[in-house]
């Protein structure tokens, strides 16, 4: 029997996927469960396995070309016979797709197929924590131990969640890995990464570095699949009634507090989402969002904080149940999210929980702004930078002080300015005077 792989839903925005890269080749042996092949969703790199065991017959999708959901990307043969039937099946399939003057070379290659067929279907990875046994690998590692004839059930992996990389298959082959250098990808497959970048993240995601690839004037970029989920996000919450509130708060006893907690790896991310994760608990509404049968109000408070990836677009890194986690292990959280959110390992419930979200923008020195809300959500609250400002004081003298701007945007059909307002002043209020709360 032949069947379909199809491009799997990895998120619920997911609309289509790119494939990153294949871990097997036409004719190789696959194992029900196992890796076959990368796909690139909306907001990370993530594993897909197989439903059914054979040899990977043909591969209708190559690596770089996207798919959207549900359609065949590959065809599983149950036996060695049944393989050239169907690359012959295949073939037949693509040659309408072909003969359309909408297939270009350079698109990706039509393929006919039913989204949810029984016995065809692929399915993401799950957590390596939880992988029941199963080899957990990224797709270099593989191949690496494919070519190396290493064993990887005699591995401990060193990347996140002890998945094993590539580093690991060359030391334990004791190889260098200038030799044990995999054939080049096409220019076209944007590689997985196969462990987070080393370099730590400050209080806030660094800037955007500059791309590999000259930019030439006039030359059109297309989005890559993370800047397209941007734009309809973004459309979709252009849509909403919001309204925007300001607000002035005085950081000198945040700032002493942050000095004497930052040499034990405490980021100012993780105070400021604290700070509104307790104060969210004072006002439910805000963390609360609009649904057309009413109010739904949430039952933990997630706090999403947005990060620039350096390929572009954006993320937001959930930071789960904020209010209860201590400030601590909210600043270890924080540092993994990042790290991951960077090599785009990020799982689902890690980038799409999120119940209120910070925009910080203040670590580029940007004075104030606004903040688009995102979907799903009711509000979003943009901080900018704290700078010493000359005020009045409460003895009718001058003084100068440490303040910054916030700005929270809200949806206006279940939040109204009065709400904002409470919240933003019982904000500052634990900001102000009481931000040694926060370490408690």
């Amino acid at each position: 029997m032949i069947h379909e792989v199809f491009m799997p839903a990895l998120s619920s925005t997911m609309t289509e996927g790119k494939i990153v890269s294949w871990v097997k080749s036409p004719g190789d042996k696959i194992e029900k469960g196992e890796t076959v092949v990368v796909v690139e969703s909306d907001k990370a790199d993530m594993d897909v396995e197989s439903f059914h065991a054979g040899y990977l017959a043909t591969i209708i999708v190559q690596a770089g070309e996207t798919a959207p959901v549900g359609q065949a990307i590959a065809l599983v043969a149950e036996t060695e016979a049944e393989i050239a039937t169907a690359a012959q099946q295949a073939s037949e399939k693509a040659t309408p797709a072909a003969a359309s003057p909408a297939a270009q070379p350079d698109q990706p290659v039509a393929a006919t197929a039913t989204a949810g067929q029984n016995g065809a279907s692929t399915a993401p990875a799950p957590l390596p924590s939880a992988k029941n046994g199963r080899i957990v690998a990224s797709p270099r590692a593989r191949k690496l131990a494919k070519d190396l004839k290493v064993d990887l059930n005699s591995l401990h992996g060193s990347g996140p969640h002890g998945r094993i990389v590539a580093e690991d298959v060359e030391a334990a082959a004791g190889v260098s890995p200038a030799v044990a250098t995999p054939a080049a990808p096409s220019p076209a497959v944007q590689t997985a990464p196969s462990k987070p970048a080393p370099a730590p993240v400050p209080a806030a995601a660094a800037p955007p570095t500059a791309s590999a690839t000259p930019v030439v004037a006039g030359q059109i970029t297309p989005f890559n699949t993370l800047q397209n989920a941007v734009v309809r996000n973004m459309a979709a919450s252009l849509q909403v009634p919001t309204f925007r509130v300001g607000y002035t708060i005085t950081t000198d006893n945040l700032d002493k507090l942050y000095k004497q907690i930052k040499p034990k790896g405490v980021t100012m991310t993780a105070l400021l989402a604290k700070a509104v994760a307790v104060t969210l608990q004072k006002h439910p509404l805000l963390n609360a969002n609009y649904t057309e049968q009413g109010i739904q109000h949430r039952s933990s408070i997630n706090i999403s904080v947005a990060v620039a990836m350096d390929d572009g677009g954006l993320i937001t890194p959930v930071l789960q149940q904020a209010d209860q986690t201590d400030i601590y292990s909210l600043s270890r959280a924080w540092k993994g999210l990042v790290d991951r959110a960077r090599a785009k390992q990020l799982q689902p419930d890690e980038y799409s929980s999120g119940t209120f979200t910070l925009s910080n923008l203040g670590m580029f020195g940007v004075d104030r702004f606004d903040a688009i809300l995102p979907p799903g959500q009711g509000s979003i609250l943009a901080i900018g930078a704290s700078r010493p400002q000359v005020v009045a004081t409460t003895d009718g003298l001058m003084g100068v002080r440490q303040q910054m701007q916030v700005n929270i945007t809200c949806d206006h059909r279940i939040i109204y300015g009065a709400h904002a307002a409470a919240f933003l002043q019982d904000l500052a209020k634990l900001i102000e005077t009481n931000p040694q709360s926060l370490t408690l």
